[in-house]
């Protein structure tokens, strides 16, 4: 016997789509509406008031799996998932956060009734969790890009853009060494997507203008700073550009590089890809580019009702980065790395 989910598969729909056919309690285009109606004819779908209502009953809520894994800046996650939240109250929606990482609570809440859709974040390029989401019956944004977005809902910091940003503006101050000082050696054995798109967009841009660049990834510890610090002074001793994309070690990758006799605005430059309140928050006034966090997690939630009110397909929007000059980029003669 078929069901609202069979029709929603054969017409290319969502369920909820099926279901504003069936009640009228929504305005459908004609195209999808004859989509519809030719899907429910040709598998002899016959809704009973009991079945018709349940399909067009919401929960108002919306699921949000935002796994705390290892290596990620949880005051970061938490800015996605303020976004997420206030946006969700102005569809009068609450939210139900998912932290653990694993596949088990995902399938529970896909498998039931207890959310209308769901965002999902820390996407990885091959990410495990996407068959699952692909298959649910709820719409599911990504905040993030997995290899093959096809037929997927994403947003997120184009952060290859941001790579390509950052080396561009170090090679206009005139810097032909640059380096990056990364996520976590965790984030990148986990093929995180935005890692490894803003690694790419970096290395491109640097092969590009014709400038050496190196990367370290960094642990997000004091030590784990400071070693990344020494360990690019020690190998790559002619840079004088960096790019930190490392919320956690920002602090500490300054402290260090001032230990080491490197002023950062006169002989070295450094620029952070991070939200605006950790640039402002360091020791000297970084040149950033914006990591909007919470604009992001908007909308996510705006992609997500859209698309469960029945008329969105799926799509990819990528925010172009911003880069605010402040005193941490300004470059001086060279100084002797001690």
């Amino acid at each position: 016997m078929a069901t609202i989910d069979d029709v929603a598969k054969a017409a290319g729909v969502s369920t909820s789509t099926v279901s504003y056919v069936l009640s009228g309690k929504r305005p459908i285009s004609a195209p999808t509406r004859a989509r519809v109606e030719r899907a429910i004819e040709k598998l002899g779908y016959r809704p009973h008031a009991g079945a018709r209502a349940l399909a067009s009953s919401r929960t108002n809520v919306i699921a949000l799996m935002a796994p705390l894994r290892v290596g990620v800046s949880v005051p970061v996650i938490m800015q996605f998932v303020a976004g997420v939240v206030t946006r969700a109250r102005d569809f009068d929606h609450d939210v139900l956060l998912l932290t653990q990482d694993d596949v088990s609570g995902l399938d529970r809440v896909t498998s039931g009734s207890m959310v209308d859709a769901l965002v999902m974040m820390d996407i990885e390029a091959d990410d495990p969790r996407v068959p699952l989401v692909a298959a649910a019956k709820q719409p599911t944004v990504l905040i993030g890009l997995p290899q093959d977005p096809e037929g997927l809902s994403c947003v997120d910091l184009d952060f290859e853009a941001a790579g390509r940003l950052a080396v561009r503006h170090l090679v206009k101050a005139g810097h032909t060494d640059v380096a990056l000082i990364g996520s976590p050696p965790e984030v990148l054995r986990r093929h995180t997507s935005y890692a490894e798109r803003l690694m790419r967009g970096l290395r491109d841009q640097a092969k590009s203008s014709g400038v050496r660049v190196k990367v370290e990834a960094c642990d997000s510890t004091p030590s784990g700073a400071s070693e990344a610090v020494d360990t690019l002074l020690a190998t790559a001793p002619e840079t004088t550009g960096i790019i930190v994309h490392n919320e956690g070690a920002l602090p500490h990758v300054l402290a260090r590089l001032a230990e080491r006799g490197a002023v950062v605005g006169t002989d070295m430059s450094v620029v952070a890809v991070c939200p605006t309140d950790v640039a402002l928050s360091q020791r000297i006034p970084m040149t950033s580019i914006d990591l909007p966090a919470e604009d992001i997690g908007k909308v996510a939630v705006d992609m997500v009702m859209t698309r469960l009110e029945g008329e969105q397909p799926s799509e990819t929007r990528l925010l172009a980065p911003v880069l605010t000059e402040r005193e941490s980029s300004a470059y001086g003669p060279a100084a002797v790395h001690g």
